[in-house]
């Protein structure tokens, strides 16, 4: 039995995406850059690819860069929007991934800017009335940065009251969509968003690449310096079999958005009931109002077996997460958890499902768990 609920962190790659990688892999091997036959095929790969993503989103063509995934797009957000336009403030929340929270690390003990992380309650939200308040209190250049679907407990910030807030106050505002591009509409015409970072193997697309839009008025200057690539902003040959398999992954997952929206959703509900009916004293992590309808974190208690239940799920076939996949495969304290006050003496274990899973998988995991961790006894 080999079940994968680990989709949060990197999701299975689609036929279609395979063979659209496979017909340029076999077919167009020249440099973007070169003017022959060969590279000027290689530049209509990626310009199509830029074309698809920005009608995915809602942008212009000039407005899309590709990166090699949302770590470097969120760094290019951060680093370039305090280098070149002013920026003196960035605010972002305590539960923020790794590519954030580090960055703005590097910014602080360096001086770059001024650093603010706003707490979240224990369902994972922050409070907009603290970040008006903040932003009306500042003199400076700011920057919001905040993450759409929060990676460990999937809970949801409010996109559209974020944007507003950075609108009356004249900030910038960074979304970071690596959990929900593909998987939620987002239009940057009808939302005030300056950059927005995405990851193309967190919706069915290869490793390793991924985009930023930049909103033309926030144009940055290059983070990498070199052969002048994409537009001067971001140098090095385009990896073009990459840009083509993402661009292939997101068109299809925004096709088909909303069918595999009604399939997940129903795993998850499903699953939540048996968790509910079958096992003993379990709790959820994060928001179960508010959270994204693929992520779901739950809290077992502490028991004999408790400190093996992700290896005992391994041995079951059951691939799920204790938290974020990018610690280089250790096993750390969650920086979420700790923020939203979990009880660290339970096990937080993260199931993230896809349109490959089933209700079966869903069935099946609930029978591994009863066997690993307490279960409802029947009156």
């Amino acid at each position: 039995m080999n079940i994968y609920f680990d989709n949060a962190s990197t999701t299975p790659l689609l036929d279609e995406v395979k063979e659209k990688m496979k017909s340029v892999i076999d077919e167009v091997y020249g440099n973007p850059s070169s003017i022959h036959r060969q590279g000027r095929q290689a530049k209509i790969i990626v310009e199509n690819a830029r074309k698809i993503v920005a009608e995915c989103i809602g942008a212009s063509t000039g407005e899309i860069f590709f990166t090699s995934g949302a770590t470097e797009a969120n760094n290019m957000a951060l680093l370039c929007s305090i280098r070149d336009l002013g920026v003196k403030h960035v605010i972002s929340a305590t539960t923020e991934h790794h590519c954030i929270t580090h960055t703005l690390d590097y910014i602080k003990s360096n001086s770059l800017a001024k650093v603010t992380l706003l707490p979240v309650d224990t369902s994972g939200h922050i409070d907009y009335n603290q970040l008006s308040a903040i932003l009306e209190q500042s003199r400076e250049k700011c920057l919001i940065s905040l993450m759409h679907v929060n990676n460990e407990i999937g809970t949801m910030h409010d996109v559209n009251r974020i944007a507003e807030i950075a609108q009356e106050n004249q900030a910038l505002f960074n979304l970071d969509s690596s959990q929900s591009m593909g998987k939620y509409p987002i239009d940057v015409n009808d939302t005030n968003i300056s950059f927005l970072c995405g990851s193309a193997h967190k919706f069915h697309g290869p490793k390793g690449v991924g985009f930023i839009y930049i909103k033309n008025e926030n144009m940055i200057q290059t983070l990498m310096h070199g052969g002048d690539q994409e537009r001067g902003l971001r140098s090095g040959t385009e990896n073009i079999y990459g840009i083509a398999g993402m661009a292939e992954a997101l068109q299809i997952s925004v096709r088909d958005q909303e069918e595999n929206r009604q399939h997940i959703k129903g795993l998850k509900d499903k699953f939540l009931q048996l968790v509910q009916s079958e096992l003993e004293d379990i709790k959820i992590n994060g928001s179960d109002t508010h959270g994204a309808y693929n992520i779901i974190s739950l809290s077992f208690p502490k028991t004999e077996k408790s400190d093996l239940l992700m290896m005992n799920l391994d041995i079951a076939g059951i691939c799920a997460s204790a938290g974020s996949a990018c610690s280089s495969g250790v096993e750390n304290a969650s920086h979420v958890l700790e923020a939203i006050g979990h009880d660290p003496e339970r096990k937080a274990v993260r199931f993230s499902f896809s349109k490959f899973n089933t209700l079966e998988e869903i069935e099946q995991t609930i029978e591994s768990l009863k066997k690993i961790t307490p279960a409802k006894s029947i009156a």
